[in-house]
């Protein structure tokens, strides 16, 4: 046995835990998942303290235990009473086993999270409306406790300005806290934005990013509730409790463009109001935005949200550099190579799959700038050319069916495929073809790497990328 897997087989949990945290104590979010943190070598249990009982702390706490080993809920507190033993339902049936709260570490009231943290918890997951975050977060770290928190952090300056200050603390006292920013987990998120910062597509000099959807749930008001009660239970619509949407959801997308440029915008130009979602019970905050943000070297960023039903809805971001661009969006993520616009297409990669019938020149086709070509090999190619520009090599994307909604697969008379199997067969198909083409002299495959993805209902299915020397 090696002799660092020795001292780590002689460590606790909770000793596992001190030294782990060294390794994401240097920032406010350390970009680990909770259960980096949370598991460890040794017998004795971590115990986890759940504060803010609505959907998205109940799902935290069931991911919390599924993360390993020696995990158990051990408090819990809501303001609400009801909320709290609907969750409590709900975790005894889902992770009975991992279970181990009584009724006297189950706190209500506004307080609540005091009782949480001094209950003698390991961990705190901190789930309420972001108003409360940093009174939270002060109270977890100066008890000492390790932290994972929804986003967004705080809803207002003097919010972040806490934040930051426990932030530091946290950072001396050798505590690990992890943020809900979902995107710095995802693995196509991260290797595509390490291709862009390793400078896949050249100089960043633009982007833009996009969190459009239709509307959400809204709470009935009830006999008896006070104004505030009515709020706290609809949060969502009050600025003061979520800080709007395009802090409460958008935040996502804007985190991705500053992780791209490593940078916070340095001005800002938006607009935005309540078109549509105007009744009394959607509160006060706006139904879209649009900003356009300014970071440091004059790169502008379109920002865009919106939560109006009936709309094109779309959630992702687009980076666009000197040589090529780059787009993602939850759970799948590409970037592409730009070409030369004076290069033929190559054979079969064409609209009608055969090579070039229609006559279509190359400028006719850069002018569209985007070719979106179904090639008859069941996989979906995208190349990305512009005129007058030239980059180091062309980016091919190969993605199985039904691995996007948006762009169906179409063979056999135009019929979209969706089995996993023959997925993979049109995938070995054109991994054949390109193959061929690079025996013929036409293009030289320069490398190959392989993402696997998911599509909603969990089927992996193959993904390749294949650099294509110009």
């Amino acid at each position: 046995m090696k002799s660092d897997e020795k001292i780590l087989r002689a460590l606790s949990r909770r000793e596992f835990l001190k030294v782990s945290a060294g390794a994401v104590a240097g920032s406010l979010v350390a970009s680990l998942p909770i259960h980096a943190f949370a598991h460890a070598y040794g017998s004795d249990r971590l115990r986890v303290g759940l504060i803010g009982c609505g959907g998205r702390g109940t799902g935290a706490a069931i991911d919390a235990v599924n993360a390993g080993e020696g995990i158990e809920i051990y408090a819990m507190g809501d303001i609400f009473p009801d909320r709290l033993n609907a969750s409590r339902q709900i975790l005894n049936e889902q992770i009975k086993d991992h279970m181990n709260v009584s009724d006297d570490r189950c706190f209500t009231g506004v307080d609540n999270y005091k009782g949480v943290i001094q209950s003698g918890v390991d961990i705190v997951i901190l789930a309420t409306p972001p108003a409360f975050r940093p009174i939270h977060f002060r109270e977890a770290v100066q008890a000492g406790k390790h932290v994972f928190m929804e986003k967004p952090v705080a809803v207002c300056p003097a919010g972040v300005r806490l934040m930051f200050e426990m932030g530091e603390l946290a950072s001396q006292k050798g505590l690990s806290v992890v943020a809900g920013t979902q995107r710095r987990h995802d693995p196509s998120y991260r290797e595509t934005i390490q291709r862009i910062q390793d400078g896949a597509i050249g100089r960043i000099v633009s982007a833009s990013c996009y969190w459009n959807q239709g509307g959400l749930w809204h709470v009935e008001r009830q006999p008896g509730w006070t104004d505030t009660e009515w709020q706290l239970r609809n949060w969502l619509y009050f600025t003061w409790l979520s800080g709007d949407h395009i802090v409460e959801q958008h935040i996502h997308n804007i985190d991705v463009i500053n992780w791209v440029l490593g940078a916070h915008p340095v001005s800002a130009m938006g607009m935005g109001g309540r078109q549509v979602r105007t009744e009394p019970h959607f509160g006060h905050i706006y139904d879209h935005f649009a900003v356009e943000f300014e970071y440091p070297g004059g790169i502008r960023v379109l920002s865009m949200c919106r939560q109006i039903d009936g709309c094109a809805n779309f959630i992702g971001e687009r980076v666009v550099g000197t040589d090529g661009t780059a787009n993602q969006h939850s759970g799948q993520a590409r970037v592409a190579l730009l070409r030369s616009a004076r290069e033929p297409l190559p054979p079969r990669a064409c609209a009608s799959g055969t090579g070039n019938p229609r006559g279509q020149t190359p400028q006719r086709d850069a002018r569209r700038h985007r070719k979106h070509a179904c090639c008859d090999y069941g996989a979906d190619v995208r190349l990305h050319r512009q005129a007058g520009h030239l980059g180091a090599g062309a980016q091919l994307q190969v993605e199985p069916a039904g691995a996007r909604r948006d762009l169906p697969i179409r063979r056999d008379g135009g019929r979209p495929r969706a089995d996993a199997r023959q997925d993979r067969a049109g995938v070995a198909r054109l991994r054949k073809w390109l193959e061929h083409l690079a025996k013929q002299g036409q293009w030289g495959v320069v490398a190959w790497a392989s993402l696997p993805i998911s599509t909603q209902a969990g089927m992996p299915l193959p993904r390749i990328d294949c650099l294509l020397r110009v």
